[in-house]
């Protein structure tokens, strides 16, 4: 399956490792996104059913510099969950990054192992209860074809992470690509090409649409390797949502989610009783495609998905035992941005909303420490005084909004 643009990608990702990494820079911080979240993994994947001392085998399919290695790595280590993270790549200087990044940081349940993710029955390696694909289906030559080899390479039960590019959230970057086809030809040397690349962005003229689109910005904060992977790349292909199901389906697989969901629903910021009508006689992913193409915002698609002959286990919000926990944030603080009239402002790349929140909202969020299970905060309030049927019935408002952000979860147990 490889080609002149494979060809041409492979060179392109050893000139310039992507996406451009210090690793110095490991310990200020800790690069945190999606797909791969431990927390998002457990409850979306595993349906935080999956034992948190059960060993978690992890493939990173197309690895980079290793933002989502060093993410997931870390977080198993930090937590003492047993367990393995596959960097697999075929950039060497990529392996290099992630190498150096992983050692600065001690990580020890990380291994290295350079090839195509396409190789992956002939590579010996055993399946994976979890693979992270990012960034990478929209540049092979058959994306179909990688994904049935990825799906080839779970273990029952097991769950893959996906992004990909989406169209309409890239409107400006096609364009310029077919400039710089015939300004910087592949024939050109990387730095040439970069340079050319560097020169025509200073100096396109505002009516240029990826000047209009302020929520690309690899060519402007990425370094050489963003601008490079964004305007240069030799093949990039975008996928709707209704085309990522397809190709999911296709690779005998299920959609779990898209991240964050509530984004994929058209009634969030469609208010009109008569739009909202026909919205309500639509699928799931006919409400989740009108919203990609009304919106115009989404560069990206993040999904989770299963294998189809699986029946996975879905987050059992009405188990008293199960413990919420909330991704990368603290109950207090969401509880204080609750505004005077119950509502709670959230930004989609530029898309503002106000997410009703039930009245005790505030009172069950300064509760939620990833440690209280569900009974025991509701034990708490009800010696406060607040009825247990009070309480039942604004969790769920709750979780109706928050999970939809993708931020209330349930920990693995």
């Amino acid at each position: 399956m490889t080609d002149a643009a494979d060809a041409a990608l492979r060179d392109q990702y050893e000139a310039f490792p992507y996406p451009a990494r210090d690793p110095r820079e490991e310990g200020k911080r800790l690069i945190i996104g999606s797909p791969s979240h431990l927390a998002e993994v457990d409850h979306w994947v595993f349906g935080a059913r999956r034992p948190r001392s059960t060993p978690f085998r992890a493939l990173m399919a197309g690895g980079g510099s290793g933002d989502g290695t060093i993410m997931l790595a870390t977080q198993l280590s930090r937590a003492g969950r047993p367990g393995q993270v596959t960097w697999l790549d075929r950039s060497e200087a990529a392996r290099k990054v992630a190498m150096a990044r992983a050692e600065l940081r001690g990580l020890t349940n990380v291994v290295f192992e350079t090839g195509s993710l396409l190789d992956l029955p002939s590579l010996g390696l055993d399946p994976f209860d979890y693979i992270d694909c990012c960034g990478v289906l929209h540049h092979l030559p058959d994306p179909s074809a990688g994904l049935k080899a990825l799906a080839g390479a779970l273990t029952p039960g097991g769950g893959i992470g996906l992004m990909v590019y989406a169209p309409h959230g890239r409107t400006g970057v096609y364009m310029l690509q077919d400039a710089l086809r015939t300004l910087a030809p592949a024939s050109e040397a990387p730095a040439t090409r970069v340079e050319i690349a560097k020169r025509l962005w200073k100096q396109a003229p505002d009516t240029a649409w990826l000047r209009k689109n302020p929520w690309i910005t690899d060519h402007t904060e990425g370094g050489d390797a963003g601008l490079y992977d964004l305007l240069l790349n030799p093949r990039d292909v975008a996928f709707t949502v209704p085309a990522l199901v397809g190709l999911i389906e296709a690779a005998g697989l299920r959609l779990r989610t898209l991240v964050e969901p509530i984004r994929y629903d058209p009634a969030l910021y469609l208010p009109d009783p008569k739009l909202r009508a026909r919205l309500a006689e639509l699928g799931p992913v006919e409400r989740a495609a009108v919203a990609e193409a009304v919106c115009g915002n989404m560069g990206i698609h993040i999904a989770y998905c299963t294998r189809a002959e699986d029946t996975p286990a879905l987050p059992d919000w009405a188990d008293a035992g199960a413990i919420p926990t909330l991704r990368e944030l603290e109950g207090a603080a969401i509880a204080k941005g609750i505004r005077a009239d119950g509502t709670l402002p959230v930004a989609f790349d530029g898309l503002r909303v106000a997410l009703p929140m039930p009245r005790l909202a505030g009172a069950i969020l300064q509760r939620i420490d990833g440690k209280a299970s569900i009974g025991e905060i509701a034990d708490a309030l009800a010696a406060n005084g607040i009825a247990r049927d009070a309480f039942a019935r604004d969790f769920a408002a709750l979780v109706a909004q928050l999970e939809g952000l993708n931020r209330l979860l349930i920990a693995a147990p």
